[in-house]
């Protein structure tokens, strides 16, 4: 059984509307798998290009009008995938979609950077952008019931939600998928670049944070570990998060001098990724992680919720210099505050004193096991 994803019926839904829609997602995220669907939909209608091909990028090179008319053809759908290793992919882009009326084009990219740089500022108003997640509980719950979502959590928790590991069985081949994952695709968006030094910095750099999943992360403590400048981890983490492995949370404040607002949290997209990192895909009555495991699965998920329903939030966690601290902040278009507060336990959590006084009109919630759900999917 294939597991639907919203992303694609919000991409068949932009098709006919003279636009590119850029499709964003770390490698393995099921990119492929949502535009051969499109692909077989519309087969007769649809040019596919393989951007890893190096015959496609020498036809793509020639910026003509008239060779790209010659490259399409009668053809309503242009779709090309990992679109980020054609070079000058965004003036292409921007050149098929001014000159050739009545296409749509999808481009894929499992990293950010070339596509957004190289596409951004010609394509505005004329693009439409997508971030495809590992798969999100809202997708599950389209194909499994509130029972089997209980009985699958813990599994969720250890080996995330990479679309692949659906359709393996055995735990011992989801670690292999896990660990191949890791070593083999995960990086290689980076490693191409001639400015990062190796996959061995990256690997040190993303282990670290692995074991620091919900704490704040010191670039100077990382460099000294890494023997890099602090310049230098800061850039490393920026590419990181473009090609969609971590992500940041900055410090919230608005009305405390004491507010801690410089450091950052670094949390992975998955908890399968984490889990490889630092090899250990344990039971979880045999952790001492599964508070930082939950807090990250919480987060995600609500990051991928927010993302299908359309919602426009900026993300942060909020934390005082004496230890009070709440885990996420929601902040929405209309500087709304929705505050998290994640709890697998038993323990109960308390809206933290200096934080209700600072904001009274904030809403605040604790994620536990019987409520989560209600917050992550429709």
């Amino acid at each position: 059984m294939e597991i639907p994803r919203y992303v694609q019926t919000s991409i068949e839904n932009q098709l006919g509307k003279q636009k590119v829609v850029l499709l964003y997602g770390s490698r393995r995220s099921g990119k492929t798998t949502i535009i051969e669907n499109i692909f077989h939909k519309n087969q007769q209608d649809t040019l596919f290009l393989l951007g890893e091909d190096v015959q496609v990028a020498e036809l793509l090179s020639l910026r003509t009008v008239a060779n790209y008319r010659q490259i399409v053809g009668d053809k309503k759908i242009v779709i090309i995938d990992e679109a980020q290793v054609v070079p000058n992919i965004g003036k292409i882009l921007k050149l098929m979609i001014d000159n050739l009326k009545g296409i749509s084009i999808i481009a894929t990219g499992s990293s950010s950077f070339d596509l957004v740089n190289d596409a951004g500022e010609p394509l505005v108003g004329r693009k439409k952008e997508y971030h495809l997640f590992p798969v999100a509980q809202l997708e599950y719950a389209k194909i499994e019931n509130r029972i089997e979502t209980a009985n699958n959590l813990s599994e969720r928790l250890i080996y995330g939600g990479y679309p692949e590991l659906w359709h393996i069985d055995s735990l011992n081949d989801k670690e292999e998928y896990l660990e191949s994952l890791v070593s083999s695709y995960l990086l290689k968006d980076l490693l191409a670049l001639t400015n990062v030094k190796g996959a061995d910095v990256l690997y040190k750099l993303l282990r670290l944070l692995a074991w620091q999943v919900g704490s704040q992360v010191s670039t100077v403590e990382l460099g000294n570990s890494l023997q890099l400048n602090k310049e230098t981890v800061e850039r490393y983490l920026d590419l990181l998060a473009k090609v969609f492995i971590i992500f940041p949370l900055n410090g919230f404040s608005r009305n405390l001098r004491k507010e801690v607002t410089k450091s950052k949290k670094w949390y992975f997209y998955d908890n399968g990724i984490r889990n490889a990192l630092i090899h250990n895909f344990s039971p979880l009555s045999l952790r001492n992680d599964i508070g930082a495991l939950w807090e990250q699965h919480f987060i995600a998920e609500r990051m991928k919720y927010n993302n299908a329903a359309g919602n426009s939030i900026q993300y942060y966690f909020w934390r005082t210099y004496d230890g009070q601290e709440i885990d996420l902040l929601e902040v929405n278009s209309h500087q709304e505050i929705q505050a998290f507060e994640c709890k697998w336990g038993q323990k109960k959590a308390k809206v933290p004193a200096a934080f209700s006084k600072a904001y009274p009109d904030a809403n605040w919630q604790e994620i536990n096991r019987l409520n989560y759900l209600d917050w992550i999917q429709f």
